[in-house]
């Protein structure tokens, strides 16, 4: 493993209001590009000089029911519009979600990793929402334009930064609000701020226009295995927005655990379970090829760049599938004592703990993959089964509400194990219809990721237009010189 070096002194150290001492900061601003950048940055500004803070504590009415933008990233999509949220009230989340918005605001994620750093609103988009502390609310000064401050924010390069320089922490690391501040931006005139708006809402209007053309793949997978197996969503929608009931006291005798949670013991849980059993009278269990076990732990010192296998996280299947991206490698010593948390094509993996990742899924397609998996997650390998379809029927909306009322812990630390996993019931269809529903799922997420590269396309044209903008400016166009120390 490569060794980086830099030299500094305490005066340097000294200058960051959190006396910042880590690598990636200081690489970052004692590169070559930033010793020639001196004083020659007039045609930039920071955003310190832009935005101003703008926290509005939102005081909850007793009983009433919010939409909550928690801290998260499966909340805000790329282009900065929220796609979930969670119904929240003063009860359940006693200051949990914290701020109302308007929309004068500007909202910057504090989470590295975030699917859109940036999001504004505009007319009544914002009207019932209210937001956590992991974001930033700004208000813009006279003589910007809102819209295209975000297109700035937004574009690869200034997302890139953020991501690998500007962060702090580990695990689920943030930026600080004075880091952000520092970021500048090429400081154009605003008519030149306005035409340049005016040429990229056009193109967001075509990327909302084939987002609406877009059916999310879990409503996709839903419908089919709804159709194929008689699943009654419309009432099982119904039962889940049932929150009081009553029980007699032999019910909490009818599992092992005793378990007396109100979670546990939901209608909607039960209708699933009948409805699964019309179908099928297997469970997982039958199908294993050998049992369900559970990842491996590893420790900082585990890592190696130059390792042969990747460590597969939660984090790295939080998204349905492997992504190699942002997974470590570790040491070839720490992968030869653990081949038997190894992963081969074919397996299941489900994440077993972590609220927002607990019960994702990801099938391993590939066959030269080498990964240890984590102890967070556990793998499934079955036999005589169609690994695709156990993968979309584990993406169901049944099978995923098996896990959220089976799951047990409180507050994030929740947790399911392979013991009631293998439990869980399981389709019993032969391998040829197995085929024929994989076949008509794949064909139609298939055409909806041709819809997402064609919104991709259109995202690109505006990093683009902010590209040749960035270009005309009066400096080098490197990284560096978008941030002030």
């Amino acid at each position: 493993m490569s060794l980086k070096q830099f030299t500094t002194d305490f005066r340097e150290l000294a200058q960051d209001s959190f006396l910042r001492s880590d690598e990636k900061y200081h690489v970052f601003l004692n590169s070559s590009d930033w010793n020639l950048f001196g004083n020659k940055d007039k045609d930039l500004v920071a955003l310190r000089d832009i935005l101003i803070d703008d926290y509005q504590n939102f005081k909850y009415d007793e009983g009433e029911e919010y939409k909550g933008i928690p801290t998260g990233q499966t909340y805000l999509d790329e282009d900065g519009y929220i796609k979930s949220f969670d119904l929240v009230t003063a009860e359940d989340h006693p200051g949990r979600l914290k701020y109302r918005v308007s929309n004068d605001n500007i909202l910057i994620s504090s989470l590295r990793l975030a699917k859109s750093p940036a999001l504004y609103f505009e007319k009544e988009y914002l009207a019932g929402y209210v937001f956590s502390n992991g974001f930033y609310i700004y208000k813009v000064k006279e003589g910007w334009n809102k819209k295209f401050l975000l297109y700035i924010l937004r574009t690869k390069r200034l997302k890139s930064i953020l991501d690998n320089n500007i962060y702090r922490g580990i695990g689920i690391s943030a930026y600080k609000d004075d880091d952000l501040k520092k970021i500048k931006i090429p400081l154009v005139s605003k008519s030149t701020q306005d035409k340049i708006v005016a040429r990229i809402e056009p193109i967001e209007k075509r990327i909302k226009e084939l987002k609406n053309q877009i059916t999310p793949p879990q409503e996709v997978i839903n419908e089919v295995f709804a159709r194929e197996f008689k699943f009654d969503l419309k009432k099982f929608e119904e039962l889940k927005n049932i929150k009081n009931y009553y029980l007699e006291l032999s019910k909490f005798a009818d599992n092992r655990d005793i378990r007396q949670s109100v979670k546990f013991h939901r209608e909607a849980g039960a209708f699933v379970i009948d409805q699964s059993k019309k179908v099928t009278n297997k469970k997982i269990k039958h199908f294993l090829a050998e049992p369900i076990v559970l990842g491996k732990g590893v420790s900082p010192s585990n890592y190696d760049e130059n390792g042969d296998y990747f460590y597969v996280s939660m984090a790295n299947i939080k998204n349905w599938k492997f992504e190699s991206e942002d997974s470590k490698l570790v040491s070839n010593e720490y992968s030869k004592k653990n081949q038997n948390k190894t992963v081969a094509k074919n397996d299941i993996l489900i994440a077993r703990s972590g609220e927002g990742t607990i019960g994702k899924v990801a099938l391993i397609d590939d066959e030269d993959l080498k990964g240890i998996f984590a102890d967070f997650t556990m793998r499934v390998r079955l036999q005589n089964y169609a690994p695709l379809f156990a993968y979309y029927y584990f993406r169901t909306e049944y099978f995923q509400y098996l896990v959220e009322v089976n799951k047990k812990g409180l507050g994030n630390n929740t947790n399911i194990f392979p013991s009631q996993i293998q439990e869980f019931p399981m389709i019993d269809v032969s391998l040829k219809n197995q085929q024929k529903i994989v076949a008509e799922i794949k064909t139609e997420l298939d055409a909806q990721e041709e819809m997402n590269r064609k919104i991709e396309t259109e995202r690109n044209k505006i990093d683009e237009i902010i590209e040749k903008l960035i270009q005309h400016a009066r400096y080098q166009p490197t990284p560096e010189r978008f941030y002030s120390p």
